[in-house]
């Protein structure tokens, strides 16, 4: 059954190649079917899901290379179901709000499907090198689809996503190695707690190894320097993917692999792991804060809402677990409604600086329903009661105060600037009196924005939709995960290993 999420988008790119070069502009009716299939078929998997289980589910594979450990192993557990959803829900819009008219349109269709796949794979891998090959299956696809639809800087940017890319799997797959050699494991299928069987020393090595990898891809100060710019180069679509679906493969890493592997060295790193989401959460929100392009500000919110992700992971208690598995999602589907939007702005002014747009809320001559769906994005990203924003942070912050209280205090104040920067976005672009040109008085110009087709509005309506649904009914993204997300949690004895003589000693020769 899950292999279908990897062998349909195949079928569709062998269709997409196929297509004669005059129907070559249908390639994206065939993307949209195949994508639309695969969100159905994930409907069905979730009715044959059953969330009171904690381990894997609908598992299927065979032994590949048997002499190498890697066996193609697919299963889907309470942390992998809601971000194969997600994948298929974001890569669906991307799709749908490209460009009817976009050149080479059969190879731009075929790389957002093999990044489907590849991101899909890697959530359902149950083999840590199948796990790196679907990791590694994005990286040039994505570097294409910036390379070649992006702005003006776009081989810059896409030079640079691709070297810390690189690096970023280059670690992880020195990592599995290591782990594989060290536990003198016959396989490399997927075990929870398999770390655990080394001395703390080879623990704290391969966790850190694994851990950099992951923070290249969350991305983490100060591995996150590759994420604006690859931002502000990429088309909406690709901006989309990028904030929605593949960051999550940093944050799915993290738990599933850092966690889950090295739960004794994770306890005792954990104090230290907390620290550092307060360095990435306060410096994305202030940078955020010092941004004037709209698409900057918001990829620099997203370095520090990922932060929220590293504290509740420190934290490891359920409540701050279920916090993790929600931020991630409803990280995705905000990050993708303010994307999608200023790349509506950005078509029908020409620009995304805030020192120059005014008045797009204009229910004559603006756009008043872009700028209604974007401070909605603003207010779910801020937190606000009702909003999908609210409840992944109520429960990263509720679940680890206990734990952590000063780190958790400190990224409650960047959630206080998450509202800062984003009403100075609000304040700037969306009241006053209309003006997109700079050194013209705001009123004085004789101009009406061109109108936005009822299609436009569909995938903006959809994701905000969703996200006030999460935020007013989040139990089933909740209780799906509940079971699972258990496992993750490191016993009391583990955690006092962080006190004891022995546990540090191990760690010195």
């Amino acid at each position: 059954m899950l292999s279908v999420f990897i062998l349909l988008p195949f079928l569709g790119i062998t269709l997409i190649f196929l297509l004669p070069t005059p129907l070559a502009t249908q390639a994206r009716t065939v993307a949209l079917s195949i994508l639309g299939a695969l969100l159905l078929w994930s409907a069905v998997i979730l009715t044959q899901f059953d969330a009171s289980l904690a381990g894997f589910q609908l598992e299927e594979g065979f032994s590949w290379l048997e002499g190498l450990g890697l066996s193609y192993r697919l299963s889907v557990d309470g942390l992998s179901l809601p971000l194969l959803i997600l994948n298929g829900l974001l890569t669906l819009v991307a799709v749908y709000c490209s460009a009817p008219e976009i050149h080479r349109p059969k190879l731009y269709y075929s790389m957002l499907l093999l990044i489907y796949t590849g991101v899909a794979g890697a959530f359902l891998a149950d083999n840590t090198i199948l796990f790196f090959l679907f990791y590694e299956l994005e990286l040039i696809p994505l570097y294409l689809l910036i390379a070649i639809w992006g702005g003006t800087r776009r081989s810059y940017a896409a030079t640079k996503f691709l070297i810390y890319t690189a690096v970023s799997g280059i670690l992880i797959l020195a990592g599995f190695l290591g782990l594989g050699w060290l536990s003198g494991s016959s396989s490399f299928n997927y075990e929870a707690g398999l770390g655990s069987s080394l001395p703390l020393g080879p623990q704290f090595i391969l966790l850190t190894t694994l851990l950099v990898g992951f923070a290249i891809k969350l991305p983490l100060v100060p591995f996150h320097t590759w994420l604006p710019d690859a931002h502000v180069e990429a088309s909406t679509p690709v901006s989309i993917l990028l904030a929605g679906v593949l960051l999550k493969l940093g944050t799915y890493g993290l738990l599933r692999y850092c966690l889950g592997l090295f739960p004794e060295a994770w306890a005792i790193a954990a104090p230290a792991l907390a620290t550092w989401s307060v360095i990435s959460v306060l410096y994305g929100s202030v940078n955020a804060i010092a941004q004037t392009d709209m698409k900057k500000m918001v990829a620099y919110s997203s370095i520090g809402h990922m932060g929220f992700v590293l504290l509740a992971c420190a934290a490891n208690t359920s409540i701050s677990l279920l916090g993790t598995l929600f931020q991630m999602v409803s990280h995705g589907m905000i990050s993708a409604l303010m994307f999608l939007l200023v790349g509506v702005v950005y078509t029908k002014t020409g620009t995304r600086d805030l020192r120059v747009l005014r008045g797009l809320l204009n229910p004559e001559c603006g756009l008043p329903i872009v700028g209604t769906l974007m401070i909605v994005g603003v207010m779910a990203s801020a937190g606000l009661p009702g909003m999908m924003g609210f409840v992944s942070e109520f429960l990263v912050f509720r679940g680890s105060f206990g734990n952590f209280p000063i780190q958790t205090l400190l990224c409650m104040v960047g959630t206080a600037f998450t509202s800062v920067y984003f009403l100075l976005l609000v304040n700037r672009a969306l009241f006053g009196r209309l003006a997109i040109e700079p050194g013209v008085e705001p009123g004085k110009q004789d101009f009406v924005l061109p109108p936005v087709h009822w299609k436009e509005y569909v995938p903006g309506l959809a994701l905000a939709g969703v996200i006030i649904w999460g935020g007013l009914q989040p139990n089933l993204i909740l209780q799906m995960s509940e079971a699972t997300l258990e496992n993750f949690i490191v016993s009391p004895s583990l955690e006092l290993a962080q006190l004891t003589p022995e546990a540090h000693s191990a760690l010195v020769p």
